[in-house]
């Protein structure tokens, strides 16, 4: 079953619809399992809990006008189910998960794809650059009901784009990611997607982003992309600095929804609010994602995305009760893996900028690290360390979103390069 609410399936326009009959095919040995297989059970945090996913199919949630960007080491299920106690129609996305770590922990794969129900709408992303072993991925993964599959093509990290050599040098091999969103979608029943930047290195003019657009959209069943903003730097820098150093081009962005009517993008990089998000969409784009401003700054930003991005009513939930859910699920994590996986720390981690600039912030980070030392449950450490923050803070409900505009999309929207035309090359290609 491919059609979903949010993965809107439209057939390509004139220039795009030149998908020639002599199409690659791939050998079936890539192909485990039928597409039409249904999805049957999604692992809890404990293994006692399972739950149907007749009833979890992503046309049950609202479209992804705002989700929360993978990030690894980040957005793990700790951090995943503090986000949906906060907002409840954001869309949430796993870490990355190499195919390889899937297929090689197939006997222990609850500690990597496992997930309360309630973290829908969420997507799986995965990376690699072996079609067997992506294929095998896909197929393990897929009693676990994940909303989506998303595949990682934006990566600039050493240890994957260059040792690895998946992630965003994949963007230089056009050819091979149809081919794997191709396996993907043949060994799953929801929507694919691919995420990727503008470029890479010396690739980076936009009629090569279009190229890398067009080859996968018409040789797959892709129909959906998040493109960071950014082009991605091969030489060497950190994966930090792949996200400040390389200017941002928002214009690529905009120009693809003008050149691509009937695919959908969602645009990352750079946006730091909700104003932005608003701003981005009502500029035109498709769906806006956020990465390190909403896991370091969630309560601003997730909070008021239910009200300001899909129009719900404003909840009064309060950080207090947010902390007093959070507290019975940590206190039934921790070392549920054996020794000491997850830690202490590793649970308490995404709730370190719940308070961010606010009053007690500070002190209240400083007890927590010494609580590290000896107290056993997330309770215990609640109970020592949040007599740092006042209780106004505590139990002060959501506000409003500020009005107010930074026109840096209306300002991309004015510099658009020109449009994109499939040459014969490129029509032959596909």
């Amino acid at each position: 079953m491919k059609s979903t609410g949010h993965c809107l399936i439209a057939s390509l326009t004139p220039f795009h619809s030149v998908i020639l009959k002599n199409r690659r095919r791939l050998s079936s040995n890539f192909f485990y399992g039928s597409s039409s297989k249904p999805r049957t059970l999604c692992a809890y945090h404990q293994k006692s809990k399972l739950h149907s996913t007749s009833l979890m199919g992503a046309e049950r949630y609202p479209p992804p006008w705002f989700s929360v960007a993978p990030m690894m080491e980040l957005t793990d299920n700790h951090y995943r189910t503090l986000a949906r106690l906060i907002s409840k129609h954001a869309w949430l996305y796993t870490e990355m998960l190499a195919a390889e770590t899937i297929v090689y922990q197939a006997g222990n794969l609850d500690r990597f794809l496992a997930y309360g129900p309630e973290q829908h709408p969420i997507v799986l992303q995965i990376g690699g650059n072996n079609l067997e072993n992506l294929a095998k991925a896909t197929q393990l993964a897929a009693p676990y009901g994940y909303d989506e599959i998303n595949f990682n093509c934006g990566c600039p990290s050493p240890k994957v784009a260059g040792h690895g050599c998946f992630g965003v040098r994949l963007m230089l091999d056009p050819k091979f990611v149809a081919e794997a969103m191709s396996v993907i979608a043949a060994n799953t029943n929801v929507p694919v997607s691919v995420k990727c930047r503008i470029g890479v290195d010396d690739h980076d003019s936009y009629n090569e982003l279009c190229d890398f657009i067009y080859k996968v959209s018409s040789q797959s069943p892709t129909r959906h992309f998040i493109i960071h903003s950014r082009k991605a730097l091969l030489n060497g820098i950190s994966p930090a600095d792949n996200r400040k150093i390389p200017p941002l081009k928002y214009e690529y962005y905009y120009a693809l929804l003008r050149d691509f009517p009937d695919l959908q993008f969602t645009i990352n990089g750079g946006i730091n609010s909700i104003e932005e998000v608003n701003e981005a969409r009502t500029e035109g784009a498709h769906g806006v994602m956020l990465g390190r401003a909403a896991y370091s700054n969630p309560w601003p930003i997730l909070g008021l995305v239910d009200s300001a991005v899909y129009g719900a009513p404003l909840r009064s939930i309060t950080r207090r009760q947010v902390l007093e859910q959070y507290q019975v699920y940590g206190d039934s994590v921790v070392g549920m893996y054996g020794g000491l996986k997850p830690s202490m720390r590793d649970v308490v981690k995404p709730l370190l900028g719940l308070f961010h600039a606010n009053p007690g912030n500070g002190p209240w980070k400083r007890k927590v690290d010494a609580a590290f030392k000896h107290c056993t449950t997330i309770k215990s450490l609640f109970e020592e360390t949040l007599v740092a923050i006042p209780d106004w803070v505590l139990d002060s409900p959501i506000t409003e979103v500020p009005s107010g505009s930074t026109d840096k999309f209306i300002k991309a929207k004015s510099l658009l390069p020109p449009p994109y035309t499939v040459s014969e090359e490129e029509l032959l290609y596909a």
